[in-house]
């Protein structure tokens, strides 16, 4: 049970479990600035016009190499 709620996912993309952590920690941070990007922009339209995509474009570019 431990093994799959802890380790095994992150093996499965070459990961030890503190590895997976930062990873996942690092990706949520990036995640969390575009979403204020995003809520900034709904509210003022021409403040960060692109920020939100231009991360999570980058994002996804940086999953599809792990």
């Amino acid at each position: 049970m431990i093994a799959k709620l802890f380790l095994n996912h992150p093996e499965s993309v070459n990961e030890s479990y503190l590895e997976h952590m930062r990873f996942a920690l690092w990706f949520s941070g990036w995640l969390a600035l575009a979403a204020g990007a995003a809520l900034v922009h709904a509210i003022i339209p021409a403040a960060f016009e692109k920020t939100g995509s231009s991360i999570i474009a980058k994002l996804y570019q940086r999953t599809q190499k792990r």
